[in-house]
């Protein structure tokens, strides 16, 4: 395994162009909804069933295509992946019915839980000694994606109707021919003659309580994050917003997020995670609070506010658990952003039930405090040295 004294920027610019690019078709979903709901009549539980789908196969299996990718040490888990998202989720919207919308959002998310782990695990290699900013450049692909994805796409489906949706899968088949190119082959970690859960055994050693300790903090944080970011368009439109508005309000959630990850990111290379992680989710529970009793313009900045503390420790808790346990950088990858995060989004059934029956403002009230949860499990973490 070859590990680089300096940042390879091309590199680095190709793996975070996956994460984009994979991430901005799978952005499309969310905002979305309400014209699923106006189309085909969908409840808010089946909304949530969708979602939950979403988020299982997109991020809970990550950690067996981790295993898989470093196995056969092949870049097919790479652009297979990115090509399931950038053609079945345009496909959406020519969907007839729920459950064929189920089925191409499921095939577009499996892609999704393909190529992550491969990706995020190579990005320390190529990082040289910046690896938490790094790290946070490369989510800025992911989470900038998941901002301006929803932007485009609900101007898109608006000026040109959900029928045409699928005409936007040929940017992104531009996207992967380049990225053919350039993308090397990803290096394995060394256990690819070991079995799946002894290669998780492998990986984590003597640290695992303390990736366990980020890995129950990522989920905690997930299960609020996917609450909001899943039905917040929904609630925008239901309060008299357009598509096109609530399409914004999810972007600027999103966007913010990007910015507060690469300043996590860092303030964690000079000053260590913990502190970091202490900060924002102190910050998470009043953030959220305050965007959902905003009203008119000023939903715009409580978007910004709220989204910022949500999803500014999400690259610094992998960044955290890879130093940990470097020798699995994939693996450790996929359980703290693919099963965290899908573990966190598994429950949007059960918040969409929820929202059926007592309403998604009151709903999502209740999901700003669970952040409090995480804050005694932070001051647990171990004082982690960046090298």
């Amino acid at each position: 395994m070859n590990v680089y004294d300096k940042a390879d920027i091309k590199v680095l610019f190709a793996l975070t162009l996956v994460h984009f690019t994979g991430d901005f078709y799978s952005s499309f979903t969310n905002p979305l909804f309400p014209l699923f709901v106006e189309k085909l009549g969908l409840s808010l539980t089946q909304i949530g069933i969708i979602a939950g789908l979403n988020r299982l196969l997109a991020f809970i299996v990550q950690p067996s295509a981790g295993y898989l990718a470093d196995r056969y040490q092949s870049r097919a888990f790479i652009f297979w992946g990115l090509l399931l998202p950038v053609v079945f989720i345009p496909l959406s919207g020519l969907a007839p019915g729920f459950w064929t919308l189920l089925i191409v959002i499921a095939l577009g998310s499996i892609g999704s839980s393909m190529f992550h782990p491969s990706v995020t695990g190579m990005v320390p290699l190529y990082s040289g000694s910046n690896s938490g900013f790094a790290m946070s450049v490369f989510n800025t692909g992911g989470t900038l994606a998941f901002g301006l994805g929803p932007l485009f796409i609900t101007w898109y489906a608006v000026r040109f109707s959900l029928a045409a949706v699928p005409l936007t899968m040929l940017m992104g088949l531009c996207v992967c021919i380049y990225l053919f190119f350039v993308v090397p082959i990803p290096q394995s970690e060394g256990f690819r003659h070991l079995g799946f859960f002894r290669s998780i055994k492998e990986s984590l050693g003597n640290v695992w309580k303390s990736v366990f300790l980020i890995w129950l903090v990522m989920v905690l944080r997930a299960i609020t994050g996917q609450s909001f970011l899943t039905f917040m368009p929904v609630l925008y439109v239901q309060k008299g917003f357009s598509l096109v508005s609530a399409g914004g309000i999810f972007a600027l959630f999103t966007v913010a997020g990007t910015v507060s990850g690469l300043g996590a990111g860092l303030l964690s290379d000079r000053i260590g995670y913990k502190p970091v992680f202490l900060f924002f989710h102190f910050l998470m529970t009043p953030m959220l609070l305050l965007f959902l009793r905003l009203e008119g313009h000023w939903v715009y900045l409580g978007a910004i506010l709220a989204g910022g503390s949500v999803l500014a420790t999400m690259p610094i808790g992998v960044a955290m658990a890879q130093t940990l346990a470097p020798r699995g950088r994939s693996m450790v990858a996929s359980l703290m952003m693919g099963l965290a995060f899908g573990l966190g989004g598994l429950v949007s059934p059960l918040v969409g039930r929820l929202a059926d029956l007592y309403s998604i403002y009151a709903v999502l009230n209740a999901a700003a405090w669970l952040p409090l949860l995480t804050l005694p499990l932070i001051v647990a973490f171990p004082r982690v040295k960046q090298g």
